[in-house]
């Protein structure tokens, strides 16, 4: 399959995205005793969600282990290894790194299509509305809304394992720019001001008690993708340009 997340994230960021399912390995036994009672969908999403998951900690040199649940839903990495899982739609995408390098690692997948009626607002701040308003004049085919939805997401998932907190869709204020591209490939990046108390680990060009994240976007093949990384204290890790 052609490469989506792989293109949204730094080339030390283990990646491994598949189509379908993967039918083996086996989980573990603490695994599948996480989902026994789930329905077949969420098993198999479950299951190979974290079949990707392992090849992507083996590229790092990480031997297999149980990756289960965490206080969040989201699973418990190795010591020592930041990473996250998404899925949609038979699209199934694990992406790890060293924790030297990134302090924090988002990533989402989501279907190319408008959010269900009245979503939006309870997503988003008023702010953003406006935002969306002007850049679906400009692109009305791009489902700006459900990439706003997506991108939050992403923003969760470095937020919770780095604070052991929640996060609001109301906390987080997302602005998006284009970038030209091939025909048929929409992408560009994203910037993210957390309106929240920050954790150190989080404090990057602090400004009034907010600080500025960057992340990238892509929308291509049916799906939105978005990806967010923080770098470590003195990795030397640049930022998504």
């Amino acid at each position: 399959m052609t490469p989506l997340m792989r293109r949204l994230l730094p080339d030390l960021v283990e990646v491994t995205e598949v189509r379908g399912e993967l039918a083996a390995p086996p989980l573990f036994p603490e695994e599948a005793a996480t989902v026994a009672r789930a329905v077949v969908k969420r098993r198999r999403e479950f299951a190979t969600g974290r079949r990707c998951a392992r090849l992507s900690l083996a590229a790092l040199g990480r031997t297999a282990a149980p990756l289960l649940p965490g206080p969040s839903g989201a699973p418990c990495w190795p010591a020592g290894v930041v990473g996250a899982i998404s899925h949609c739609d038979g699209y199934r995408v694990a992406a790890v790194a060293h924790d030297r390098d990134l302090a924090g690692l988002g990533i989402d997948a989501e279907p190319a299509g408008p959010l269900p009626d009245g979503v939006l607002d309870a997503v988003s701040l008023p702010e953003e509305r406006a935002d969306l308003a002007r850049l679906t004049s400009a692109a009305p085919h791009i489902p700006w809304d459900r990439l706003l939805f997506s991108a939050k997401e992403a923003v969760y998932k470095v937020w919770f394992p780095l604070t052991l907190k929640p996060l609001g869709f109301e906390d987080a204020r997302l602005r998006f720019t284009r970038e030209p591209g091939a025909a048929g490939l929409e992408h560009g990046t994203f910037s993210v001001r957390l309106l929240v108390p920050l954790p150190p680990e989080l404090v990057r060009a602090a400004d009034g008690g907010a600080v500025d994240l960057a992340g990238r976007w892509l929308v291509d093949e049916g799906m939105v993708l978005t990806a967010l990384t923080l770098p470590a204290v003195g990795s030397g890790t640049k930022r998504p340009a």
